[in-house]
């Protein structure tokens, strides 16, 4: 029998696949792992974790994750509803009275003066589904993108969680609270908000309610000095060039610091072994092994589409992202296979949410499927190594 009812020939097409990104220097390397049915069938550190000094890639390599913190932060959230100390339409206002009376755009694009008052308050499930009318300082334009990008200066360091979100109370919102999906810092305000409710620190929220109960123990918001050299090395993608370059080295790395901001919108370090147990967590609806840590109520919810058929209308990153698929709670969530663009592999009701610096994971309940593919690589246009990661991993299912 072959492992997890994947053939030995297609997984070998995935590993030259994989290959190829690292010959043809597009990254330094990757760890890829497929997990079905219980059981791994695929781990395959390939290429180097940093080119400078010929690091190869390992199966325990710490990787920035980014945005995949933000599912992490959404099941805080959810424990936190089932202890009755949240609820999903509560205003954050009663935690966060910073932001009682936020303030909208008259024109997204416009002065940051011009402005009504929100119809309605900013609520939990707003946030939860951003659509709360946050933005990012790379899905804001004009004046209110400059302002983003302000807003983080200097806290990242200090990690100041309260003095941050007193600068963004001073932002004007994009959209009414509700209105429409548009990606932003609201999973960050979640990450305060889990602070405020539990008066613990969000990673060690995190630590002793999730990664500890689960067996995550290289996932956390900073890196031990003692640990600094499984980090790999990230880059950025020089506009124009397409050559590589040095964003965040592990000798002088933004994560070596303990005191920097817990971003709960895309802090995170981990390992492919760690996520695996976070992403079966939630394909198994709450359970992993003998640990229970949300219902199966929590995490249905999480996996069930929030958007109205309107907001699906509505481009993302532009393009037409809500085609073939919804977004829940953190997640997004595919409902239509056939309408996915660009075409996708994945079965309906299958969920994930990837990271900013090239990092991917999805799993997949009709499968029993759980797939990441993890590369340290930050650029602006599309890139198609995790869609092509996932083609493959489904080429290779034969049983």
């Amino acid at each position: 029998m072959q492992p997890a009812g994947l053939s030995t020939v297609r997984l070998t097409a995935l590993t030259n696949a994989m290959q190829g990104y690292v010959e043809r220097d597009e990254v330094a390397g990757v760890v890829s792992l497929v997990w079905r049915r219980g059981e791994i069938g695929y781990f395959e550190p390939l290429g180097l974790r940093d080119e400078a000094a010929q690091l190869s890639m390992e199966r325990d390599t710490l990787f920035r994750i980014a945005s995949m913190t933000k599912p992490v932060t959404s099941a805080a959230i959810l424990m936190l509803v089932e202890e009755d100390r949240l609820a999903l339409d509560t205003p954050i206002s009663l935690w966060l009275p910073e932001l009682a009376a936020p303030r909208v755009l008259r024109d997204p694009t416009g002065p940051l003066d011009e402005t009504d008052p929100a119809r309605t308050p900013l609520s939990v499930l707003d946030l939860l589904t951003h659509r709360a009318g946050y933005a990012y300082h790379f899905t804001a334009t004009g004046p209110l993108a400059e302002a983003y990008a302000a807003a983080f200066n200097g806290i990242e360091a200090r990690g100041d969680a309260n003095a941050w979100l007193k600068r963004i109370a001073s932002l004007p919102l994009m959209f009414q609270p509700g209105s429409r999906w548009h990606y932003g810092i609201a999973t960050d305000i979640l990450g305060v908000l889990i602070e405020r409710v539990s008066g613990m620190r969000l990673g060690d929220f995190f630590r002793t309610r999730i990664f500890e109960p689960l067996g995550m123990r290289d996932t956390a918001f900073w890196v031990p000095d003692a640990q600094l050299a499984r980090l790999a090395t990230a880059y950025g993608v020089a506009p124009g060039s397409q050559r590589r370059v040095i964003e965040d080295h592990p000798s002088a790395s933004r994560w070596a610091n303990p005191d920097r901001f817990q971003s709960g919108g895309g802090g995170l370090v981990s390992t492919a072994q760690d996520y695996l147990q976070f992403a079966q967590l939630l394909l198994g609806r709450g359970r992993v092994g003998s640990t229970r840590l949300l219902s199966h109520r929590s995490v249905d919810l999480m996996r069930s589409n929030f958007l109205t058929r309107d907001q699906r209308r509505v481009p993302a990153f532009g393009q037409v992202m809500w085609a073939g698929q919804g977004f829940g709670l953190g997640l997004s969530i595919v409902d239509d296979p056939a309408q996915q663009l660009p075409l996708g592999y994945r079965s309906a009701g299958s969920f994930g949410w990837p990271g900013a610096y090239g990092t991917s994971w999805f799993a997949d309940p009709v499968e029993n499927l759980i797939g990441i593919m993890l590369i340290q690589r930050r650029a602006v246009e599309p890139f198609p190594m995790s869609l092509d990661f996932e083609r493959r991993v489904y080429d290779a299912i034969d049983d």
